[in-house]
């Protein structure tokens, strides 16, 4: 680790590469101190924003995830990532890109919006690690990942399936909504049931739409261990699209989100259980559903950093670097 010649590397910083100490109480606060920049050659890994949440069925306020995370991300910017051997930022090329931007008056453009957003990204070559935003975000962006690589298999972590069907069916008039996007997503082949999983729901929905379920009394009573073979055998060597739904977790351990349940996963076994998925051909992934508006110290906002750092090291783990 070096010492920053100056302050505000998010605008200063001569290298993509690298983590150098600064203070975490001042500055521009771009995720985990990366440079913005909307120049996307030689960069491997694009960190984005979508702050939408007018698809919640509760508490709206995710909007503000984006600007949460990412100043929560500072605290933990002046070093490696713990427990890991390498930082990431030594092996990606890892840039702030800023948020999608969208017309909030046309809700229905919104999709679409985020659609090409993400397309323009992926099409320069880049891997995209999203922070949300409510969790429909997932669905256009599932839409441009699998234009690219295929159908995808994909490990969820929610404490809600987000597999109720669509009242509206296949029609048009798709319902903008957080609990029916994978339903469609599995519907239209972007997801393949068969090869991916839900971890921690604990929500009733008595059609799994062909989803392995790992529910959140499965993982406390069976361990993380259990829960990672699991995982892994079930998605094998497909494109992986990762989603975490930050109430997954338990109130306790993040209350600011907009429909909490009890009964949730500790901060903990998220960790262990994504650490643990080390070589998994992880393509994109997000993580939503921060509602800063009902947090308490940041907890919630500081969790979702540390888990989206912890997502940045499986997808270096698995494109560059080499087993240590």
């Amino acid at each position: 680790m070096e010492h920053a010649a100056s302050n505000d590397q998010a605008m200063t910083r001569d290298s993509l590469y690298g983590t150098a100490a600064e203070s975490t109480y001042a500055g521009i606060t771009s995720f985990s101190r990366r440079r913005y920049s909307r120049d996307l050659r030689g960069v491997d890994v694009v960190v984005s924003g979508v702050p939408f949440d007018t698809a919640t069925s509760n508490r709206p306020g995710a909007r503000f995830g984006p600007r949460a995370i990412r100043a929560a991300s500072v605290q933990q910017a002046w070093a490696r990532h713990w427990p890991w051997a390498f930082d990431p930022f030594d092996h990606l090329a890892v840039i702030d890109y800023g948020d999608c931007a969208f017309d909030s008056g046309t809700p229905q453009s919104v999709p679409d919006s985020i659609e090409a957003h993400a397309a323009h990204i992926l099409e320069a070559g880049c891997a995209m690690l999203t922070l949300g935003g409510d969790h429909f975000i997932s669905y256009p962006l599932l839409k441009a990942h699998a234009r690219r690589h295929g159908p995808l298999a994909l490990i969820h972590f929610d404490a809600h399936s987000d597999t109720w069907p669509d009242e509206h069916g296949e029609s048009v008039c798709k319902r903008i909504d957080h609990g029916t996007m994978f339903w469609h997503a599995a519907r239209e082949g972007l997801v393949d049931p068969a090869c991916s999983v839900q971890i921690g729901l604990r929500t009733t929905n008595d059609d799994s739409q062909g989803f392995a379920i790992l529910d959140a009394r499965q993982v406390h009573r069976q361990g993380t261990e259990a829960v990672i073979a699991a995982i892994r055998q079930r998605v094998g060597e497909r494109p992986v699209y990762l989603t975490f739904d930050i109430d997954c977790l338990d109130p306790a351990y993040a209350p600011g989100t907009g429909t909490p349940v009890c009964g949730g996963l500790s901060t903990l076994q998220a960790l262990e259980i994504l650490g643990g998925l080390r070589g998994i051909n992880l393509v994109g992934m997000d993580l939503v559903e921060v509602a800063p508006a009902y947090d308490h110290a940041d907890i919630t906002a500081l969790a979702g950093a540390t888990l989206a750092m912890e997502m940045l090291c499986l997808y270096a783990a698995r494109h560059k670097v080499k087993e240590q």
